[in-house]
């Protein structure tokens, strides 16, 4: 065979590995008998491509083959969601150790924690969330053999910003406070992201993109779990034990929280092509229903609520909104295929997109009012950058999107806008924790 017809092959190949349901033996058997059949059709006289376009045709199309493969080998696909067998050394090893760095980020938040009981209002806040970071990017390096320098990069991310702000006198009724507690996390996750891609951010921050969300729907899971478990462990004990619930909370729930966040990469290191199947789905849920909410939320505001100053806690909600939006469509390009032809989830990623630039703009007018009236504050000015960032990110996927939907511009160049912008999220995030709290007093 020739070379071409080898490439034509290999990705057919690639395209069948792709296929969830399809084992590695049995892709090779498929191949096998396609290269068979194309033998025959060319000793027929056939020339190479119309061989290879008829025996692919005789063979069945990779998403038949797939759904076939499905429906035979529905228990398969269940059993795929089980961690690996045990039986093997080297799972072994990885289920120890991933185990180990999960008890140790437990054990050190847990030391954290009875250090620091007169403290705890800010030193263990400030801390623990990044030190339960940085043991999970701990992980993610070990396993990726990578040297010195991003270990050095990606440690020093995380854990320098909160060894500055527990230096800081903020005071229990401090503003400033809880930014830096929100933006701190923030911050450090992009240091995991410097693990996760073995310090070779360039190129790849999509892989880091498709990491978050897959770790994000199984801490979520395990979360979930846990909180059910600790709830019905204090009831059980409360009637001998009163208090013992508030005490589960007060203690363990912050170490296991933290050793939750190892086992769920481990999940997803493990099982990415299985939950990969999800993004599909959740894009195709929920991008319609943000957009509708986007776009009502806009329109109600826009002509009831212009000009009124907003209360903190709806400005919260809205941003929340805009970021989930946000985050809803950068994890739908990450599971995108750019040749796809434009449908009706683009259509409404759009939709979404547009509804949540309006919205923004309502909120970049209450904000502007609230601090012509009542001046700047550390909150109002961490409302208004990000929601000034959230302006300029929505415009350049507003326009990219039209132009993807008028065949004038394709999906990775959307895709590229979302990831160039990524930094400048962490920079923002670090300017809330670390500059505003001094610039306003640390009130």
């Amino acid at each position: 065979m020739s070379a071409a017809l080898d490439a034509r092959i290999t990705e057919w190949r690639a395209h069948l590995d792709r296929a969830r349901t399809v084992r590695t033996g049995e892709a090779d058997e498929l191949e096998a008998h396609l290269r068979e059949q194309i033998d025959v059709l060319r000793d027929a006289g056939l020339d190479e491509d119309e061989a290879f376009l008829i025996a692919v045709k005789r063979l069945g199309a990779v998403d038949a083959i797939s759904r076939e493969f499905a429906v035979a080998n529905s228990a398969r696909m269940w059993k795929q969601l089980l961690p690996a067998d045990e039986a093997a050394p080297a799972s072994r090893r990885e289920t120890g150790v991933t185990a180990a760095f999960a008890l140790l980020a437990g054990v050190l938040v847990l030391v954290l924690e009875l250090a620091t009981p007169g403290g705890s209002l800010t030193v263990f806040p400030l801390i623990a969330p990044s030190l339960a970071i940085a043991v999970l990017a701990a992980w993610l390096l070990q396993r990726r053999g990578v040297g010195w320098r991003p270990w050095l990069a990606a440690l020093g991310w995380i854990l320098v910003p909160p060894a500055i702000a527990i230096a800081y006198p903020f005071g229990a009724s401090s503003d400033a406070l809880p930014l830096a507690l929100i933006h701190l996390p923030v911050f450090a996750w992009f240091g995991a992201g410097i693990a996760y891609l073995g310090g070779r951010w360039r190129g790849r921050a999509m892989q880091f993109v498709r990491f978050s969300g897959e770790i994000a729907i199984y801490y979520l899971l395990i979360a979930l779990g846990g909180g059910v478990l600790l709830t019905l462990l204090g009831g059980i004990l409360q009637p001998l034990l009163p208090g013992s619930l508030a005490a589960l909370m007060q203690w363990w729930a912050p170490p296991l929280a933290a050793g939750a966040l190892v086992v769920a990469g481990w999940l997803v290191e493990a099982k990415q092509r299985v939950i990969e199947n999800l993004a599909p789905v959740l894009a195709a849920v929920f991008t319609p229903l943000f957009a509708v909410a986007t776009v009502v939320a806009a329109v109600v505001y826009g002509i009831g609520g212009l000009g009124g100053p907003f209360d903190r806690d709806l400005l919260l909600a809205f941003d929340l909104l805009l970021l989930l939006v946000t985050a809803l469509g950068l994890y739908r390009l990450s599971a995108r295929d750019p040749r796809r032809p434009v449908g009706v989830i683009d259509a409404a990623a759009l939709v979404a997109t547009l509804g949540s630039l309006a919205l923004d703009l309502v909120e970049l007018w209450s904000l502007a009012t609230r601090i012509g009236d009542l001046g700047w504050t550390a909150n109002r000015v961490a409302a208004l950058g990000l929601n000034l960032l959230l302006v300029v990110v929505l415009v350049g996927a507003a326009i990219l999107g039209i132009r993807m939907l008028v065949s004038r511009g394709t999906s990775a160049a959307l895709e590229r806008w979302h990831t160039a912008v990524l930094p400048a999220y962490a920079a923002w995030a670090l300017i809330v924790a670390l500059a505003l709290p001094p610039v306003f007093g640390f009130r």
